[in-house]
């Protein structure tokens, strides 16, 4: 264990599944899928707060494993609070190089709501 991983919380991807509605068009089911561990933290930089003047929901950075690649537009879930964050950024662009004893990745994100039909 490492003081970055005493942080991490058990998060869930949340899968987006087109359903036949039975009248010609389709509902959208959001349905939990697989576990991992995560940090998000809340943005509080002066850049945030500006952001989030001009109408840009809270900013936040998710911090997981490697071995977790979180991308653009992806959804996940918070198990503790229930709290959706939509992903605004590639995993792949933010990690630890192969060779660092640090085995982390960062993704930016923003609260989110799941859409309702």
């Amino acid at each position: 264990m490492s003081l970055l991983t005493d942080l991490f919380e058990t998060f869930n991807f949340i899968e987006k599944s087109p359903k036949p509605d039975g009248q010609g068009g389709f509902d959208i089911n959001w349905t939990e899928g697989i576990e991992f561990q995560a940090y998000a933290r809340l943005d509080n930089s002066i850049q945030s707060k500006i952001a989030e003047k001009l109408g840009v929901t809270s900013l936040y950075t998710i911090t997981t494993n490697k071995n977790v690649t979180l991308e653009n537009n992806d959804v996940i879930k918070r198990k503790s609070d229930g709290k959706f964050f939509r992903i605004t950024s590639n995993g792949d662009d933010n990690k630890t190089p192969d060779g660092a004893s640090l085995n982390m990745r960062q993704v930016s994100a923003e609260l989110w709501v799941l859409p309702h039909d």
